[in-house]
C-alpha cells in the first residue's frame, strides 16, 4: 500500500506526475480541502475503484463506500474527498482497485 503524494494545481498551471496503482491499495492524504484523484485504466476490461468511508454514519444517514467504475482504455476524476467520512485515525483515505494493470493513479488539490 503506497501513500499517494497529492500534487497541487497552481494557478501558473502543473505537470501531473502519475503512478502505478498498488496492487494493496493506496492511501490517499485528506489534510487539505478539494483532494481528488485521477485514475486512469490501460486495460481492455473496466475496473472500480473503491474509497472506503470510515465514518459510515453521518448525521443519521447511512453512507456507503464510494465505489467509481472506469471503463476499458478510460480514466476519471472524482473527488473532492470529505475527511468527516473517509479519513482514518492518520487522516489518510483507503483506495482499492479491483485490478491494477496498466492502471495509473495521481492526486491532486486545487
Amino acid at each position: 500500500m503506497a501513500l499517494l503524494t497529492v500534487q497541487t494545481i497552481k494557478p501558473g498551471g502543473l505537470s501531473p506526475t502519475y503512478g502505478a496503482a498498488s496492487a494493496g491499495g493506496d492511501k490517499l492524504p485528506l489534510s487539505a480541502a478539494n483532494t481528488f484523484l485521477h485514475v486512469k485504466n490501460g486495460s481492455a476490461s473496466s475496473i472500480t475503484v473503491t474509497v472506503t468511508t470510515q465514518n459510515n454514519s453521518y448525521k443519521g444517514l447511512t453512507v456507503p463506500d464510494r465505489t467509481v467504475n472506469i471503463p476499458a482504455s478510460g480514466e476519471q476524476m472524482f473527488g473532492p474527498f470529505d475527511p468527516t467520512l473517509h479519513a482514518d485515525i492518520n487522516q489518510q483515505a483507503s483506495i482499492g482497485y479491483s485490478a491494477t494493470t496498466t492502471v495509473t493513479v495521481a492526486a491532486f488539490r486545487l
